[in-house]
């Protein structure tokens, strides 16, 4: 007689078998676990599980390295739940082993790389640890660090893991007036400063009440100002901190794996920062689901120069230092990484698209600009080298002694393989990265409330435009956004706003229940705003943003954010930035030139100028940009209406400096549209007399 059990097993068989066929994949083999009764279907790279089983809906997607069990731990080590855990483990393990390096001699000279290991670095964490706790910092005190990455940095993260103080980056570029919120704010009670921002926070020091001791980082002892007691603030050397902790040890304070080890401030797009509350579980159970998917090796060199403050490179060095690898940090001059790359010659390679972009228009502009037989040279080894990729064959080791390995010394030589996040890559450049260095080219998707990695592409995956599949630590979900006509329903992909949930989902915003419960439901799932689509195989593409949504005139919902990504694809335009309102029934563009492209066209249209800001101005400048624009956004199968009508051309990028950046690269809108107010009402005047003109906008 057949079971209830075979009955229900044949049921969901039955379900599974038909929504797999509605969208075009194979029939999905369903799999039971015996003891836990849980049902899943395989989707290649993932499995699909339903959220709940009385609703019939089978959208909740995981890691099918881990299909019935969220990772929180290591596998390999369980005992890990907290960075301190992480740390004390790497610096017994590879006590030995090169850990911090730095090119900055004490005289502020440059030179080779010099290095600090694993267990001197942890006699360094004890000592400043036990300094702050001479200091009378009490257990649980937040402690800002106001320096971009150096080795310090790391140290003073590991003070605070061990004797359980809440880090808190306080990020150089956001400028004085966010730093003076975020340490108000958080009640940071300690700082940790170089020279250079010492002077920043004495400006506002009675206005940051909170803070009992300021401690310079590459500050001269003798340098060090002597306050006034009634400050209440003592300035200490970091030299002087060390010898303070190292006479007189403390013991650890562990902390467990639920309490706070760092609030991220994310400076957001508006509004005043927003603290991300992120507790130690959070933070290793990323890494965890990080370690099954990428590996690294005591023998790995990781070049450290994306920002500390920023979760993306917090995860790189949890994963570096678990791993018992080395960091080799920049000199702090974004314009000499490749002096640094070229001395340091990592193995591990982490970046954004931003970077990336950059190298993949070098290289394309020199091989156009060698001609002749270099550029048919390039052209066949490229080419040559691509099918063979395609077809997951070993190109010809000639290309490379020929072409590639030029290319490849840019980074060193010896990168293994590259990581893109924080903003989506294009995939004509990962294919092209992947030709061009050899080696595995991987993105992810994360944001700082997840504790950074959602998503992220499988090694042995070559295929392109996607994040990949969920990190085995979470769950992903996508939820509908009706006004946006996206759909979980949506054949033969779903799509929808991405959720997330499991042990990675940050414990919310710092004193700010309402935000809080904005991006997380009462079902813990945590809301991104990003708009995701499922591709075969369990993959997920991202294809729009939820939050920077507009209306037109006419009722129609835009996304700039999608059509801004089209239009850096144009040759000339570096960087976009897309404005329409509900006043206005079409759109406008700031275009921030590529100035090489730009003077190389006029040059070759015989149009003289003085300076880049007078080609800017050039109505035939504007005309040959728009144009370009125009044809990059049919090719991209841009609606009539997500067309630009007008642009103004800039010479001056838009940077963190001028307010018009995130930290991760994101344009600030509100601030964009305050910056550039008198050309975007100018445009829109031009758009008014060309309309009733019936003539197109220059």
């Amino acid at each position: 007689m057949e079971s209830k059990a075979t009955r229900r097993i044949q049921a969901i068989r039955n379900h599974i078998t038909s929504v797999t066929a509605a969208a075009g994949d194979l029939p999905s083999l369903l799999q039971v676990n015996q003891t836990a009764g849980e049902f899943y279907s395989e989707q290649g790279y993932s499995i699909v599980l339903p959220e709940k089983l009385q609703t019939g809906k089978w959208n909740v997607f995981r890691a099918a390295t881990s299909p019935l069990k969220l990772v929180s731990r290591y596998p390999d080590h369980p005992d890990i739940g907290t960075l301190h855990d992480n740390f004390v483990y790497a610096s017994e393990t590879f006590r030995d082993y090169k850990y911090l390096g730095t090119r900055i001699r004490a005289d502020g000279t440059i030179g080779e790389y010099t290095w600090t290991t694993y267990g001197e670095a942890a006699t360094a964490r004890t000592a400043i640890g036990s300094g702050l706790v001479a200091h009378g910092i009490p257990k649980g005190s937040c402690i800002g660090i106001y320096f971009i990455n150096r080795p310090e940095w790391l140290i003073v993260d590991h003070a605070c893991s061990a004797y359980s103080y809440v880090s808190v980056p306080l990020y150089d570029t956001l400028g004085p007036d966010a730093v003076k919120y975020i340490v108000n704010h958080a009640s940071a009670e300690a700082i940790f400063c170089v020279p250079q921002t010492l002077h920043s926070l004495l400006s506002f020091l009675s206005e940051i009440p909170s803070v009992r001791l300021i401690v310079v980082v590459g500050g001269l002892d003798e340098l060090m100002p002597s306050l006034p007691s009634s400050t209440g603030v003592k300035v200490v050397s970091f030299s002087q901190l060390i010898t303070q902790g190292s006479s007189n040890h403390y013991p650890f304070c562990p902390p467990k794996p639920e309490d706070v080890a760092t609030i991220c401030y994310t400076s957001g797009t508006t509004g005043t920062p927003k603290g991300a509350v992120l507790s130690h579980g959070n933070l290793i159970a990323n890494a965890a689901g990080g370690s099954i998917a990428i590996k690294f090796y005591p023998s790995d060199v990781y070049i450290s120069y994306l920002p500390l403050a920023h979760i993306y490179e917090r995860f790189n060095q949890i994963m570096v230092t678990y791993y018992g690898g080395s960091v080799g940090f920049y000199q702090g001059d974004s314009l000499k990484l490749l002096d640094d790359i070229a001395v340091l010659r990592p193995t591990v390679f982490c970046s954004v698209p931003r970077l990336y972009n950059r190298v993949y228009d070098g290289i394309i502009n020199a091989v156009k600009s060698s001609g002749g037989l270099k550029e048919k040279l390039f052209n066949a080894a490229y080419n040559a080298k691509r099918q063979a990729l395609l077809k997951g064959k070993n190109a010809s080791p000639m290309w490379d002694r020929l072409v590639f390995d030029k290319i490849k010394a840019k980074l060193g030589g010896r990168v293994r393989f590259m990581v893109s996040g924080a903003s989506p890559l294009s995939a004509d450049v990962m294919d092209f990265l992947r030709v061009c260095f050899g080696c595995p080219v991987m993105e992810g998707y994360g944001m700082t409330e997840s504790s950074c990695v959602i998503t992220s592409m499988s090694e042995n995956d070559i295929t392109l435009g996607h994040v990949g599949s969920p990190n085995p630590a979470c769950e992903v979900k996508l939820v509908d956004v009706p006004e946006m006509n996206y759909t979980s329903d949506d054949q033969p992909h779903p799509r929808g706003e991405i959720c997330v949930r499991g042990p990675i989902v940050f414990q919310g915003y710092y004193k700010d229940e309402v935000q809080t419960r904005e991006v997380i439901d009462e079902d813990g799932w945590l809301h991104t705003g990003d708009i995701g689509m499922w591709l075969s195989g369990g993959r997920l593409k991202i294809i729009d943003r939820k939050k920077n949504i507009f209306k037109l005139a006419q009722g129609e919902y835009i996304a700039p954010e999608k059509i801004e990504n089209v239009y850096t694809k144009c040759k000339f335009v570096a960087q976009c930035f897309v404005y329409g309102d509900s006043f206005n029934s079409s759109l406008v563009a700031i275009a921030c030139v590529d100035p090489d492209m730009l003077k190389a066209w006029a040059a070759k249209e015989g149009i003289k100028f003085e300076s880049l800001e007078q080609l800017c101005n050039d109505p035939r400048a504007r005309t040959a940009v728009l144009a370009d624009m125009d044809a990059v956004g049919k090719e991209a199968k841009l609606r009539g209406f997500e067309f630009a009508k007008s642009i103004t051309l800039v010479a001056e990028p838009f940077t963190m400096d001028n307010g018009l950046l995130t930290p991760t690269f994101k344009v600030k809108r509100p601030q964009a549209k305050a910056y550039f107010a008198k050309a975007i009402a100018d445009m829109y005047e031009e758009v008014a007399a060309s309309e009733s003109s019936g003539r197109r906008v220059l």
